[in-house]
């Protein structure tokens, strides 16, 4: 893991750096400079996640981290035992007609370059995408319904992988509340908890 780290952390020196987007706002949010089997993919940094420094800092991070400490790992122990990332690395902004602006496509294709550099340098063996955005990186679909739930095999940059995507845990969305997607939620965590790459991190964590 020596290797591992050491390129993951002048990847993120590099990735602190990127000015590529000008309707972002900055600065560049990244998580912990782990060297995990675990790697779970965001949409994008909110407004909070700026002056704290870090991803899922505020309410959507409150309810993420109380799904996976029911499956083990405390919010503490994820951050350092899970590599963290996003679609988008900045806070695109807020939408006029309410709420943080989605995205836009060429935003989205500039930074899928640093995703594509952490799966070639991680390998990870579990990949777990938060929310719409994040799952359509990795998975072909329609409603959330189609995945949410289920473990799906994915080959991306030479890596081969499991992908068990999670409804995003924003206070604005009731999806992960109601049904189908509360029982979806539950068999998704169970999925991850399951999962050999989680009891990994799960193993390090105890030791």
């Amino acid at each position: 893991m020596t290797d591992v780290s050491a390129a993951i952390g002048r990847h993120q020196a590099d990735l602190r750096q990127c000015s590529r987007c000008p309707g972002m706002v900055p600065p560049v949010i990244v998580g912990n400079p782990v060297a995990s089997p675990v790697y779970l993919v965001g949409q994008a940094p909110g407004a909070k996640e700026g002056a704290l420094g870090k991803p899922f800092a505020w309410t959507a991070g409150k309810t993420m981290f109380r799904w996976f400490s029911g499956i083990g790992v405390d919010e503490e122990s994820f951050r350092a035992r899970v590599h963290m990332a996003a679609v988008c690395r900045c806070f695109p902004g807020k939408n006029p007609k309410g709420g943080d602006r989605v995205p836009d496509p060429l935003e989205i294709e500039q930074c899928s370059a640093w995703l594509r550099a952490e799966l070639e340098i991680l390998r990870p063996g579990l990949i777990v995408p938060v929310g719409k955005l994040a799952a359509s990186r990795f998975l072909a679909f329609g409603q959330l319904a189609e995945i949410v739930g289920k473990q799906h095999r994915v080959e991306l940059c030479g890596v081969a992988a499991d992908v068990i995507p999670l409804p995003h845990p924003s206070g604005a969305s009731t999806w992960h509340r109601r049904e189908p997607g509360k029982t979806l939620l539950e068999a998704a965590l169970a999925l991850i908890g399951s999962h050999p790459a989680w009891r990994d991190v799960c193993s390090r964590n105890a030791r």
